[in-house]
C-alpha cells in the first residue's frame, strides 16, 4: 500500500511543478487559484511521502519520489509547455522512469 502513496506523492509533486508553471502566465484570481492549486498539491506530495517512508527505505523511497517528479514534469513540460524534445532528452526520461521501475523491482518492501 505505502508504493500507491508513494506514486502518488510523485504525481502530487507534478502537479505542483505543472501549478507552477501555470503561474508564469496567470495574473488576478487565475493566478491566486494556480497558487492555491501548488500549496494543495506540494502538502499533499509531503504527507503521503511521509506515509511511504513509514515501510520503504527512505532512499529509495526519495529516489522513486523524485524521479517521477522529474520524469513526470519533463513529460508535462514537453506536452503542455512545449519545452524542446529531442531524441536524448527522451531517451534519459526513458531511462529514468527505467531507473524508478528497477528501484521498485529490487526493494525488499
Amino acid at each position: 500500500m505505502n508504493w500507491i502513496y508513494l506514486f502518488l506523492a510523485g504525481l502530487s509533486e507534478v502537479t505542483f511543478t505543472f501549478c507552477l508553471g501555470k503561474t508564469k502566465t496567470s495574473t488576478g484570481t487565475e493566478l491566486i487559484f494556480w497558487y492555491t492549486g501548488f500549496a494543495i498539491a506540494l502538502i499533499a506530495s509531503m504527507l503521503l511521502l511521509m506515509k511511504a517512508i513509514q515501510t520503504i527505505p527512505l532512499g529509495t523511497a526519495y529516489a522513486v519520489w523524485t524521479g517521477i517528479g522529474a520524469a513526470g514534469t519533463a513529460i508535462i513540460g514537453i506536452l503542455i509547455f512545449k519545452d524542446p524534445s529531442n531524441f536524448w532528452r527522451l531517451f534519459f526520461i526513458t531511462l529514468l522512469i527505467g531507473s524508478v521501475l528497477g528501484l521498485k523491482l529490487v526493494s525488499n518492501k
